[in-house]
């Protein structure tokens, strides 16, 4: 029995297809030219069906690689997106802490004292930790009535201020970067005059 690692695997260097052992290989024509080269291979068709196989497979290979990096980018992205919807629901329910702050402020005006301060110095840190973290207060007061960021709770009805304008906050709103957290409650003024 015969090596078949010897017997007809010799190399044809300039196709780097194997010779012999099933391959048919192309003899001359009668009346062809002489100086055609051998491709080791059937015929051209099948050298042809040969490379248009593997730019095939290289164009699938290519889009497979897009389609990866697509997939990395968009996770990544996704990633981030959840971070920041985590961090915003945990900013939204340290708020209403922030609103008893308020409201003992403005029920305390006329007490004097430590308690008042250490309140105040309190709801002081507390901002300055909402704000580290990205949320921050929706403007509102005096400014024209947003219903992207307001939510009137009363009209009412003064010519001391300009129409469809805010004239009391009730409640204070939050935004975080793009994401509105809650929006402001307020007092909107109507003027009779228009």
């Amino acid at each position: 029995m015969e090596d078949r690692d010897t017997k007809g695997q010799d190399l044809d260097l300039e196709h780097e297809l194997p010779q012999g052992d099933g391959v048919d290989v192309v003899e001359p024509q009668p009346g062809a030219p002489e100086n055609q080269p051998r491709t080791g291979v059937g015929t051209a068709g099948e050298l042809d069906k040969l490379r248009g196989e593997r730019d095939l497979l290289l164009d699938r290979l290519a889009r497979l690689q897009a389609e990866f990096d697509n997939y990395r980018k968009r996770a990544s992205r996704e990633q981030s997106d959840y971070r920041e919807y985590a961090l915003a629901d945990a900013v939204r329910s340290l708020l209403p802490i922030l609103d008893s702050f308020e409201r003992a402020l403005k029920t305390g005006q006329n007490q004097t004292g430590d308690f008042r301060t250490g309140v105040e110095l309190i709801y002081k840190q507390f901002s300055d930790a909402l704000g580290k973290l990205g949320a921050t207060q929706v403007a509102a007061e005096g400014q024209p009535f947003d219903p992207r960021y307001h939510e009137a709770i009363e009209m009412v009805e003064t010519s001391d201020a300009k129409d469809n304008h805010v004239i009391e906050v009730l409640q204070r709103g939050y935004r975080m970067k793009d994401r509105l957290l809650r929006p402001a409650m307020v007092r909107v003024a109507r003027n009779p005059k228009h």
